[in-house]
């Protein structure tokens, strides 16, 4: 992977070259009603622009190409019509900025010192310091102030996600036990396997007739494969999946991570193999097998771990929250008791509930700042206030150990595979049903009139009469 494709792998497929400038709110515009950008789609309170839409369709119509070109001659294809890319990226700009205002509503927020750390993540991992990196990025042709704003924005949607998804998953006692049982009896889990995924979705309170109409579309993508069409070419062209530009790809997955709905399929698929049209709660989906390797399970170094975390809010900002997480920690050197604080202020109520305990933990399943903090940190003392992705925490390290896999552990893995396994459908849903519930208004298919919008007035209102600030900022088209 070179330097670019590194880059852009943090922020996404879609690295769109659109600045802090043409920010998506609509509520502080210039009156003068001037067209300087066309607009591609109404999104609630924010548009997709044009040429937003345009430079998003340029880079994956060559990042293909170059994959393209890295294939062998036999096996390369051709490109899907641009037409085609165009309605995949203008609807995952859709609804990225529909996640993006449910962010800010919700009172999520980056810090710079937060971004920062990820960004120095990036840039290490490259070999440079983040002093180095806006240097490296002008290199490539990638703006630095515009990448830090793309990469702020993705850190809101993975706490978001984090939020609304993850932290809402639970895991009764008879899926836990399902899994122990089941990786007991298997040997799965000496494998991982690279997968990818077709999706037609059904909207969430679908008819018969669009369970139906779903239905015919998954069987004849499956015909079109079963004729030799290229997997990853069909999922561009047809997928509904957020994975559809990146050809269905799920990457690679040990056997007890492999999502649910699909895993008793995959592990008795040969690499190259796709399954028949399978049935979830978000649609049909085809999987595909693209390779499988072993892997082998070695000794840890664990550590045991309670913490206290708090997030800003619309009532405490950065620095508040922070002062009171100071005065916690001054509560705790004076003798009180860190489970009852725990139990009383914490906001992960996963943890809170068992006094902040997060049980023995590899520190490399923690966020990188986290761990490193883990590493270095004293028995029994309680750690200043550390901000990551998550919110601010105050961490106690209980106890060390070097430890191979116990009941324990087993139990702690299952957990998180049954969340894990759960994430991707429920994520779908998730994002199905925020696309549903949403205004959204697709000027590229539809046109302006079908918005209830006119030519005219779509310069200077939206749907619900206010004006964007992000097309009176964009200066590069006179037309819709």
């Amino acid at each position: 992977m070179n330097i670019k494709h590194a880059l852009v792998a943090f922020v996404g497929v879609l690295f769109v070259a659109v600045g802090p400038a043409q920010a998506q709110d609509r509520e502080n515009l210039g009156t003068t009603g001037e067209l300087l950008d066309g607009v591609a789609a109404i999104v609630e309170n924010g548009v997709v622009l044009k040429t937003e839409l345009a430079t998003g369709v340029d880079s994956v119509m060559e990042r293909m190409r170059k994959q393209q070109a890295e294939q062998p001659a036999d096996q390369r294809r051709p490109l899907p019509p641009r037409a085609v890319v165009e309605q995949q990226v203008l609807e995952q700009l859709v609804v990225r900025e529909i996640q993006l205002q449910r962010a800010k509503k919700v009172g999520i927020t980056v810090s710079d010192d937060m971004l920062n750390q990820a960004l120095s993540r990036v840039a290490d991992n490259l070999g440079y310091t983040l002093e180095e990196l806006p240097a490296v990025l002008a290199s490539e042709n990638i703006p630095y102030a515009e990448y830090r704003e793309q990469s702020r924005q993705d850190l809101m949607l993975e706490q978001l996600q984090q939020r609304d998804v993850i932290n809402r998953i639970s895991v009764t006692p008879r899926e836990l036990e399902q899994c122990l049982a089941k990786s007991a009896a298997s040997a799965t889990n000496q494998f991982d396997y690279n997968i990818s995924h077709i999706l037609i979705s059904v909207p969430a309170n679908a008819t018969p007739q669009d369970i139906e109409t779903a239905r015919s579309k998954i069987d004849a993508i499956y015909t079109r494969l079963e004729n030799g069409e290229d997997f990853a070419r069909l999922a561009v062209a047809t997928s509904a999946a957020q994975t559809a530009l990146d050809g269905g790809s799920l990457g690679w997955r040990k056997g007890s991570q492999l999502p649910t709905l699909f895993a008793d399929t995959v592990v008795r698929m040969k690499p190259g193999e796709f399954s028949k049209p399978i049935q979830s709660g978000s649609g049909f989906q085809i999987v595909m097998l693209n390779d499988m390797r072993g892997v082998e399970r070695t000794v840890v170094e664990q550590v045991h771990v309670r913490q206290i975390l708090l997030r800003p809010n619309e009532l405490l900002d950065e620095a508040a929250v922070r002062q009171k997480l100071i005065g916690i920690k001054a509560q705790l050197d004076r003798g009180d008791d860190f489970a009852t604080l725990a139990k009383n202020v914490s906001e992960d109520k996963y943890t809170a509930t068992e006094g902040g305990d997060m049980g023995w933990i590899d520190p490399k399943e923690f966020v990188p700042e986290f761990a490193e903090m883990l590493r270095t940190m004293e028995v029994n003392k309680v750690s200043d206030p550390l901000r990551t992705r998550y919110g601010w925490q105050l961490v106690e390290v209980l106890g060390r150990r070097t430890q191979d896999t116990t009941d324990e552990v087993k139990q702690d893995q299952c957990a998180r595979e049954v969340r894990a396994n759960k994430a991707e459908e429920e994520r779908e849903l998730w994002v199905r049903r925020l696309r549903d519930q949403a205004f959204v208004c697709n000027y590229v298919t539809s046109g302006v009139q079908d918005c209830g919008v006119t030519a005219t007035t779509a310069t200077e209102t939206s749907a619900n009469g206010k004006v964007s600030n992000k097309i009176a900022k964009s200066k590069k088209s006179k037309t819709l």
